[in-house]
């Protein structure tokens, strides 16, 4: 057997190892600690409380904000809920389906994520609807109907992120 013909079974023995991770098998990684998307960049960081107080001053921005993560998007870890370290304020953080996955062992860390700040508004069908979907995820079939909204389901503050450091 020629040197070339070994060369080539070597390159496709290495590249059949590379196999790449599914959003399942991302969804479910243990250890959450690492960057998501890009680095974050260098600024000022928001602690959630404060970028709420200020949010309309906010809303459009690009901006860091940094919080303990309460909640992960149980399908597809595509959305975290971001509590401040001081109160019970809590904005969402969303990236794109697919484009990253955040882990479900998340919940409990600590997060700098980067993005534009927005104020999602809602009307009743759409806040039902929303809430509807929420339930699905973790499991429960909520009837829209039986669905009692209050004024803050009608608007959700988001960071549409895609760039995230867990610690």
């Amino acid at each position: 057997m020629s040197y070339n013909n070994i060369l080539l079974i070597i390159i496709f023995i290495q590249l059949g190892c590379f196999k790449k991770q599914s959003e399942k098998d991302l969804l479910n990684k243990v250890d959450s600690i690492g960057y998501y998307g890009s680095h974050p960049s260098k600024g000022i960081i928001y602690d959630v409380n404060d970028l709420l107080l200020s949010a309309s001053e906010s809303l459009g921005q690009k901006l860091l904000v940094n919080g303990i993560i309460t909640e992960v998007c149980p399908m597809r870890g595509c959305w975290l809920q971001v509590k401040d370290y001081n109160s019970d304020s809590s904005i969402r953080i969303k990236v794109t389906d697919g484009e990253i996955v955040f882990p479900l062992s998340a919940k409990g860390k600590n997060i700098i994520a980067e993005g534009i700040f927005t104020k999602l508004e809602l009307s009743e069908k759409q806040a039902k609807n929303w809430k509807h979907h929420l339930a699905l995820e973790k499991g429960i079939e909520l009837d829209t109907s039986s669905i009692v909204l209050s004024a803050s389901d009608f608007y959700e503050y988001r960071l549409n992120s895609n760039s995230a450091k867990i610690f």
